[in-house]
């Protein structure tokens, strides 16, 4: 309950025991074995933070805080503790918050989203289980995003990313170092299995807007975020490293606030230990530095867990207001851990804590808050406030009235897939199979043409020789002709001659028969003599 501008939480004897809100922001712890009412006094507080104005933000792993939206129901048990503690009087009264419902199945709540980006490599590698080397390999891939101007949105983005990265494996590598295939293919069937998960769902858009959480109900009370993990929780990896990454958010997302009179908001992380469980060294350093400095953003992470030695010592050291329900204390080990949740606790001379921590009954505990100096108060044994809304789970049609009716359901219910990195990467491989498409096509093109040019080249030499050997036969029988008719003029010149030159001879010979012979020889011989010397021309 809220009152006198404090958060009371239990009561010691007639001490009423307050958390200042001033000091909410310190962090703080909720432990205790099953059973012995941790859901119950994460509900006062969340209740009572609500009361005071601020946003609440939890985490429903059984399904049994969703009944918030409604006012509680009166029981036996619930009025002895009310008229035991006299509450009446102080106001307590049955009455619903303002509650919103997420989910990241979208299937009890709205469905709540981020982007793979936003996630970033160091937690989407704990989500996938990457090793060492494929966690470098992840960090250099979401360089190339950067650099290559690709938005990385959702699980095909990422998955398209990874298989373009390996077909130009050589390239990249020549500038971001080494990236083998067999990483990358892991890497790929690591994907594949988280989408097999939902995270087709959970990273897509409209991404989460913290905005949206950081505000009141009209009466002045702080909304409170209930985010169903029943299914979530069956994927603790995934579970785990999506607190992570709302602590993150939160941290990256809001300014720097200094000392606060109430905190900008609260962030109930129930089942903590799972986010520790097999967490890397770089991750746990992460994790206590979000731890120690979300507190100057104004916002207190509380951790609900069974027991305090699942938290590791240096975000342990960081929690402020503690409420330890009972331990069950029968193994050697189990005491050793008894023991050492005791002695976190700052002692009261009146009873030993140790002692006091087996013997807590359903809804006690011991607790330890900052005083209003910053200090923590000595533990003492206290008896927590009921709720004031309805314990248990919430009916199906009421949880859908819920829903639909909420202001941020148009915002967030439908699917908003714009264009990233899938959908460029999809249009440059079919760009440049388009271009090879063309650059083969032209090849072969160009290879026809050439073949073409070739056959019509050989086809010209071929006409052309055979036009010169018919120039070279018609030449020669011109040839011919001209030398028979050239031997003809010389054979009858000659024989003109020679018969002038013969009677010639044959007068001087005498007689009419040295004549005839003179005349017959040197046409002979001049026909001769002129036919050969026209032959060898």
């Amino acid at each position: 309950m809220y009152q006198d501008n404090k958060i009371w939480i239990g009561q010691s004897g007639d001490e009423k025991v307050y958390i200042y809100p001033k000091m909410a922001n310190r962090h703080g712890m909720i432990a205790g074995a099953t059973g012995t009412g941790k859901t119950v006094t994460l509900k006062v507080l969340a209740e009572s933070f609500s009361d005071c104005g601020v946003p609440v933000f939890l985490a429903d792993v059984k399904g049994d805080l969703a009944g918030m939206c409604k006012p509680g129901v009166a029981s036996e048990s619930l009025q002895k503790r009310i008229d035991a503690m006299g509450l009446v009087e102080h106001g307590f009264h049955y009455h619903a918050y303002p509650t919103t419902y997420w989910d990241v199945y979208g299937e009890k709540g709205m469905p709540l989203r981020t982007t793979i980006s936003e996630m970033g490599p160091l937690l989407l590698s704990r989500i996938m289980d990457l090793n060492e080397i494929q966690t470098d390999i992840l960090t250099i891939i979401f360089k190339i995003a950067d650099d290559e101007g690709l938005l990385l949105l959702d699980t095909k983005d990422l998955r398209s990313l990874v298989q373009y990265v390996a077909e130009n494996a050589k390239e990249f590598s020549m500038q971001y170092g080494n990236m083998s295939k067999q990483s990358l293919g892991a890497i790929t069937r690591a994907i594949v299995a988280l989408e097999a998960e939902g995270g087709e769902q959970f990273f897509a858009e409209p991404a989460l807007n913290i905005a949206d959480w950081m505000c009141t109900d009209c009466n002045g009370k702080g909304a409170i975020q209930v985010l169903d993990c029943q299914k979530l929780i069956n994927s603790p990896t995934m579970y785990s490293t999506f607190m992570l990454w709302m602590m993150s958010e939160l941290f990256e997302t809001l300014p720097e606030a200094g000392d606060m009179a109430k905190p900008k908001m609260v962030f109930f992380f129930d089942e903590a230990h799972l986010l520790f469980d097999s967490a890397s060294k770089t991750l746990l350093e992460k994790i206590e530095q979000v731890v120690k400095l979300i507190r100057s953003k104004g916002v207190g992470i509380y951790f609900i867990t069974q027991n305090p030695k699942d938290i590791p010592d240096g975000v342990l050291g960081q929690l402020g207001n503690k409420v330890q329900h009972a331990l069950r204390a029968y193994t050697p080990a189990e005491q050793k851990g008894a023991k050492a949740a005791a002695q976190s606790f700052r002692e009261n001379p009146e009873f030993d804590t140790y002692d006091v921590l087996s013997q807590l009954g359903i809804g006690e505990a011991l607790v330890s808050v900052l005083d209003e100096e910053g200090i923590p108060t000595i533990v003492k044994r206290c008896s927590i406030l009921p709720p004031q809304s309805l314990m248990g789970a919430l009916d199906d049609e009421t949880r859908k009235n819920q829903i639909t009716g909420n202001l941020l359901y148009t915002k967030y219910t439908q699917v908003v897939d714009r264009e990233s990195a899938y959908e460029l990467l999809t249009e440059k491989v079919a760009a440049e199979e388009k271009a090879e498409e063309e650059e083969k096509v032209a090849a072969e093109a160009e290879k026809f043409r050439q073949k073409q040019e070739a056959a019509l080249a050989k086809q010209k030499e071929k006409e052309e020789a055979a036009a010169k050997k018919a120039e070279e036969k018609k030449q020669a029988a011109r040839n011919k002709e001209v030398q028979s008719a050239v031997r003809k003029v010389a054979s009858s010149a000659g024989g003109t001659i020679g018969r002038e030159i013969g009677n010639q001879l044959g007068k001087s010979i005498g007689g009419s028969f040295g004549k005839k012979l003179g005349g017959n020889v040197g046409a002979s011989l001049g026909r001769g003599i002129l036919s050969t010397l026209f032959k060898l021309k």
